[in-house]
């Protein structure tokens, strides 16, 4: 069975998600001149499911109801691969901005559909660029839409969580919003940071309570940032509990 999942792959899955990629990339830049609330955002959920469905990846979602569609949230989740993308951008069902990497601007097609439905790109190159990329994630929140961060700021080499930056917990603080945990398990089975083939693995999203702001200032941020990894880590399957630093968390 895994020889022709590979061998599906390779001559059926991939040349149409290449196609679905492109395509939807132009869809999103120019829908985005128009309307980049919309179109920033349902051509990538829409391109996200079709990658589980096409790819034959099972996905399962627990917790849809612990949110509301009225209210910003600072959803964190921990970052097991790059099929996390897929996942909440397909399955969360809420319009949110990402925050992410720089260097993922400089991707083909998906850097520019990225950056024209108003993702949030990462610059650590200076503390300007800092405080520019922190105003930005303000404004977007400020403005009624959700966002999404990686706390960990890196993928895991080993399924296992690693510490968390305060970025995140620090907007959340200062615009007094609640922070929602996701647990995202099973992406690190599908296709893990070291590489290999891509494997029919069940992928699982759970949305926590959201973690209500008490209070304001460093305590109040400590306190979200540690029961969110807590929570999140709950979710996890005991062979991937436990904190392991990433090599490149730092960078």
């Amino acid at each position: 069975m895994k020889i022709l999942y590979h061998i599906y792959q390779i001559c059926i899955a991939l040349p149409i998600l290449l196609v679905l990629t492109i395509l939807t990339a132009v869809v999103t830049m120019i829908g985005s001149l128009f309307n980049a609330h919309f179109w920033g955002y349902y051509p990538g959920k829409i391109w996200s499911q079709l990658f589980c469905y096409i790819l034959l990846i099972p996905v399962k979602v627990k917790g849809h109801k612990n949110i509301s569609k009225k209210t910003s949230y600072v959803f964190v989740a921990n970052h097991q691969g790059s099929f996390d993308i897929f996942l909440i951008y397909g399955f969360l069902g809420r319009n949110f901005k990402w925050m992410m990497k720089k260097s993922l601007r400089k991707m083909p097609f998906v850097g520019k559909a990225c950056e024209s439905a108003g993702h949030i790109f990462v610059d650590r190159s200076g503390p300007r660029k800092v405080l520019e990329t922190i105003q930005q994630a303000r404004e977007t929140l400020t403005g009624g839409t959700s966002l999404v961060v990686f706390p960990e700021g890196a993928r895991t080499f080993t399924g296992h969580m690693g510490y968390f930056k305060k970025g995140a917990f620090q907007l959340a603080d200062e615009l007094q919003l609640p922070v929602v945990p996701l647990t995202i398990d099973g992406s690190f089975d599908v296709w893990p940071r070291t590489g290999g083939w891509i494997k029919c693995h069940r992928m699982t999203l759970t949305i926590h309570q959201p973690i209500p702001p008490k209070g304001q200032g460093a305590e109040n941020i400590k306190k979200m940032m540690e029961e969110s990894y807590e929570v999140i880590q709950s979710a996890l399957p005991e062979k991937y509990k436990g904190m392991i630093k990433n090599e490149d968390q730092d960078r």
